[in-house]
């Protein structure tokens, strides 16, 4: 079973071994005399960071670019979800059809996908609980109840959930929807944690905290779909505010989410025109907000890539330029929930990989905001890799 994470922060030192071989003690010959051999606890260390720029020297253009992807395709077989992993991807998204029947069953699956025990793949999955959830098994509480209570059932319940998905394999919940509105007929209404800025706020915050050490946390729909009318799975949703009311109002709960420490925002495909007529995900003055103005320093993946294309508009039918577009506006870590068959939708990892890298070639994607990208995500995987061994239990 896994064990419960302590947070260790990107350039923490922590005694890792790299490659998995043991340090080597220094030769005899260097050792002044009666002189003994270092403990294993005061043997050189490796930070994750030193860690995540030998990795990345090792990798070509097209590598990096595979690791912004993060993919999904249907089953129970671990087969198809390896073999994307085998292409260098950095994360799997589960939905319901790969739920098997058991708990059990899905820790097999999660662990036959995996081969990188220094850096395993994202395994991630939408577990918000009541009107979204994929665990057959999770009988905590939705948002239409969670927001009737204190926050602190909030904690309970996302922690509680932490543990059902970190004990079938998972590490990343993309189950946090930080969107307010007091509109019950939004789309979004029915998984809003709070229908005000605030309410809303203190139920994300405990939300993460529920999640803190356990499964990294995901905040969404990044600007925030409460105040944007319509179903970004087949439209643009626009939204009329004004910045100054964008900070008073949908920015609230994903500044306390960020706050409370949440490991991942998702942006959302949907517009705020007085800020960008593009819609966020693609939008590099939106992505300039979270960091300089949020201060979030985490990964920022987008929302399924695919919801994109079904909207129909021709600036989008593009699967290899919208996914340029969001690398190049500051996006990490692209999501795409594919059919068995890729090709039904015109999409393959190598189709993918080529217009990320060729961008890169042409100048139109510079090298450092890719090597930025990869170097967050690889963090985040490096991080959990260190995480999830008990370091001071002593077992």
């Amino acid at each position: 079973m896994r064990t419960t994470r302590t947070t260790i922060l990107p350039l923490l030192a922590v005694a890792v071994l790299v490659g998995g071989a043991a340090c080597a003690a220094p030769a005899s010959g260097d050792r002044t005399s009666g002189e003994t051999s270092a403990s294993a606890s005061e043997r050189p260390v490796q930070s994750i960071g030193d860690w995540v720029d030998e990795r990345m020297s090792e990798l070509t253009t097209e590598q990096k670019a595979a690791a912004l992807l993060m993919l999904h395709a249907p089953g129970i077989d671990p087969a198809p979800l390896r073999a994307y992993v085998d292409q260098g991807v950095s994360g799997l998204i589960l939905m319901g059809d790969n739920m098997p029947e058991t708990p059990p069953e899905l820790a097999e699956l999660t662990a036959a996908v995996q081969d990188d025990p220094e850096a395993p793949a994202l395994i991630g999955i939408d577990e918000e609980g009541g009107e979204v959830q994929r665990l057959p098994w999770d009988d905590q509480p939705g948002a239409d109840q969670l927001r009737n209570e204190p926050p602190a059932a909030s904690e309970d319940a996302f922690a509680a959930r932490a543990a059902a998905l970190a004990d079938a394999g998972v590490s990343v919940n993309f189950g946090i929807v930080a969107d307010v509105t007091p509109d019950p007929e939004s789309f979004i209404a029915g998984r809003i944690l709070g229908t005000d800025p605030i309410g809303a706020a203190d139920r994300v915050a405990a939300a993460v905290s529920g999640e803190r050490h356990v499964v990294e946390s995901t905040l969404k729909h990044f600007p925030g779909h409460g105040a944007a009318p319509g179903d970004s799975h087949t439209s643009i949703p626009t939204a009329p505010l004004t910045m100054d009311e964008w900070r008073t109002g949908p920015a609230v709960p994903f500044e306390a989410g960020i706050d409370a420490g949440a490991e991942l925002v998702m942006t959302g495909h949907l517009a705020y025109p007085a800020i960008d007529p593009a819609p966020a995900s693609l939008s590099p003055e939106w992505h300039r907000i979270l960091r300089d103005e949020l201060g979030f320093d985490g990964v920022v993946v987008s929302d399924d890539m695919l919801m994109l294309q079904r909207n129909d508009l021709p600036e989008y039918a593009d699967p290899g330029e919208n996914a340029v577009r969001a690398v190049a506006a500051g996006c990490d870590l692209l999501l795409y929930v594919l059919p068995a068959d890729p090709a039904e939708v015109g999409i393959s990892v190598d189709g993918l990989v080529g217009a990320i890298s060729g961008a890169v070639d042409s100048g139109r994607l510079s090298e450092e905001r890719l090597d930025d990208a990869v170097e967050r995500v690889l963090t985040l995987r490096r991080s959990i890799a260190v995480e999830e061994t008990d370091w001071g239990s002593g077992e």
